[in-house]
């Protein structure tokens, strides 16, 4: 599904889950932000622009979540613990 964030369109990835919240993504140009279901662990290993928000039900809910933790990647193109999930992704656009 294409998700908008400011003036670009990310691709955003819902997976509905049995007895759970579903797992969300939404993907940008260089990076992600990603559901606390998803392994920060392993996306810094791959060295890849992640960033985690948590609580979420939505895409609109991914978009305005606070990023409660980030990659070492995400962190150098400006992603900040703290700032709002469509923030992240105008960063990693």
């Amino acid at each position: 599904m294409s998700v908008k964030v400011g003036d670009k369109t990310g691709l955003g990835v819902k997976v509905d889950l049995p007895d759970s919240p579903p797992l969300l993504l939404i993907t940008a140009e260089k990076g992600f932000v990603m559901c606390g279901f998803l392994n920060t662990e392993a996306a810094e290993k791959l060295g890849v622009a992640a960033a985690v928000v948590s609580g979420v039900k939505s895409f609109e809910d991914v978009l305005n979540a606070q990023v409660k933790t980030a990659t070492s990647k995400a962190k150098s193109l400006g992603v900040e613990v703290g700032m709002k999930g469509a923030d992240a992704l105008k960063h990693m656009f």
